[in-house]
């Protein structure tokens, strides 16, 4: 074989291989994300988590650039090597692919939530409601512990910066329950293409070369702690949208400080509520009533925030995710992130908030 179709080989090979991983989702469990993902993505949150800034944002915004350079100088060549420039752009897909999965795509082949936790899938609508009226009294009761009246929204007091270190502790805190949610070396940044994660309707994300989490500093600030917390839950290699809602969320209420708890329970409260308004509408209405006018507030106050960055461009950039958390193992797409009331469901049916 030329070395030049070398790259372009390589790449097939990993498709095929990868159609075969999901098949051992407890071999890659023990031997990546329980083996050579931690050590890699420690290094990685070791080197890069002490620069205040994000060098992943730098890194995609110099690719991004490159490839637009790339793209424009071959413009008037095209025709005549378009079998070299398709075979570099094959070799490049082909490293990328590589570095991808070897650094954390791997995480989406690892064993679910559901059966490391024993935790049911399916629910009924009872066991929904149960839950619903328990989750209002307890968002109700911190609403009403932070205002000291029920009526006015919770104004977050502290710095997108004091939220990633304050963190840590409601990971502390989960991990003496669960060690497996054990947080180390702290890497999170205000994400310098906010902006454009809000045109895209993205709270965050993680960068999987760089293991840094990367939070949009511009959405309301009451939101950030659980977040914040559902990119750090990508960091330790949980890949499920719906699982790291779920890591997120107890992460957040099981933080000592009332405003995380707050972030974390009337996070997991709108998703409820969400999923009710699409079952039924006329319980829908009777839960909005008994909750405190200061939490509808607060919801008011993130609806009006990605209500002004609306375009089309969100829709877009919605369809090309749902279809890529679909060839990645995520069979719901999008939609992922709202079933993971299916955990908080059966996970607190015999609990307490």
């Amino acid at each position: 074989m030329q070395a030049k179709y070398f790259l372009p080989s390589f790449l097939i090979v990993q498709i095929v291989v990868l159609q075969l991983i999901p098949f051992f989702p407890e071999l890659t469990e023990q031997l990546y994300s329980n083996g050579l993902y931690p050590i890699l993505s420690n290094f990685s949150r070791v080197i890069f988590g002490k620069i205040p800034f994000s060098i992943g944002d730098c890194i995609y915004l110099v690719v991004i650039i490159s490839s637009l350079l790339w793209f424009w100088n071959k413009r008037k060549s095209w025709k005549l090597a378009w079998k070299n420039n398709i075979l570099s752009i094959l070799n490049f897909l082909s490293v990328f692919y590589f570095l991808f999965h070897l650094l954390w795509g791997f995480n989406y082949y690892r064993q679910p939530l559901f059966e490391k936790m024993n935790i049911q899938r399916d629910y009924s609508d009872a066991d929904l409601l149960a839950f619903t009226k328990k989750i209002i009294a307890k968002t109700n009761l911190i609403q009403h512990q932070i205002t000291k009246n029920d009526s006015s929204k919770v104004v977050f007091p502290y710095s997108q910066e004091q939220v990633f270190e304050m963190n840590v502790s409601g990971y502390k805190n989960l991990a003496k329950d669960y060690p497996y949610f054990t947080y180390k070396n702290l890497s999170a940044k205000k994400s310098l293409i906010s902006l454009p994660l809000t045109y895209m309707g993205f709270g965050g994300y993680l960068n999987p070369f760089t293991n840094e989490a990367q939070v949009n500093y511009l959405m309301p600030m009451y939101n950030s702690p659980t977040t914040s917390s559902h990119e750090m839950a990508h960091q330790m290699g949980y890949s499920s949208e719906s699982e790291c809602n779920f890591i997120g969320f107890m992460a957040s209420v099981k933080n000592d400080n009332l405003y995380f708890q707050y972030s974390g329970y009337s996070f997991a409260l709108n998703y409820c509520l969400a999923n009710w308004h699409v079952r039924n509408e006329k319980i829908f209405n009777q839960l909005l009533k008994t909750i405190h006018p200061g939490i509808l507030k607060n919801y008011k106050e993130s609806e009006d925030f990605w209500k002004q960055y609306e375009t089309p461009i969100e829709k877009g950039f919605h369809f090309f995710y749902d279809n890529f958390l679909k060839l990645n193992q995520q069979k719901d797409g999008m939609e992922g992130y709202s079933k993971f009331v299916n955990l908080m469901v059966n996970y607190y049916k015999n609990k307490d908030l």
